[in-house]
């Protein structure tokens, strides 16, 4: 009995693609706001692009604390679905089509989110990674940051706890 023969790389590459942009197209406020999500392989990075709308204290100038800590839960959020939807994307249990019209797994809800505001968020783009610190099944814990010009100096950072949403539970 021989083996099934394994996808082409291009194919998986534009499935995981296509339901990141599903997962993100499916929360108007997200797009309002101009959030971007990059997938590299199973890690995603955020991109809250420049727009002059986003600055609080136009005589610093400095981004408002608000668009700052929207940025990093909404980063938390998709990375934590994102993390939930791959056992199923990679099986082929996740259908595009149903992805495509909508039928998208609901949303883990936030518990809580604290804000640390390490230094002025300057008017430019800003990245942000989320890192899982404890996916099970009803829980959630994330650690989020973001910065703008090195990695390695974040402005903002943030700690999420959410309650997951039931595996049958859709939008």
């Amino acid at each position: 009995m021989s083996r099934p023969r394994p996808e082409p790389v291009q194919v998986v590459k534009q499935r995981r693609d296509a339901v990141l942009k599903a997962l993100v197209s499916n929360i108007p406020y997200y797009s309002f706001m101009g959030f971007q999500f990059d997938r590299r392989g199973d890690e995603v990075t955020a991109i809250m692009p420049y727009n002059d709308s986003l600055i609080g204290n136009p005589m610093l100038p400095a981004l408002h604390g608000g668009a700052s800590a929207a940025f990093l839960e909404a980063t938390a959020l998709i990375v934590l679905s994102w993390s939930t939807l791959w056992e199923d994307m990679e099986s082929g249990a996740l259908s595009l089509e149903e992805l495509e019209e909508g039928k998208l797994p609901r949303l883990p809800k936030t518990i809580d989110f604290s804000v640390d505001y390490l230094r002025t968020g300057l008017p430019r783009d800003s990245y942000a990674r989320a890192t899982l610190n404890r996916s099970g099944r009803r829980y959630a814990s994330v650690f989020v940051e973001a910065w703008q010009d090195q990695r390695s100096r974040p402005y903002v950072q943030a700690t999420g706890h959410f309650l997951m949403p039931q595996r049958q539970d859709t939008i």
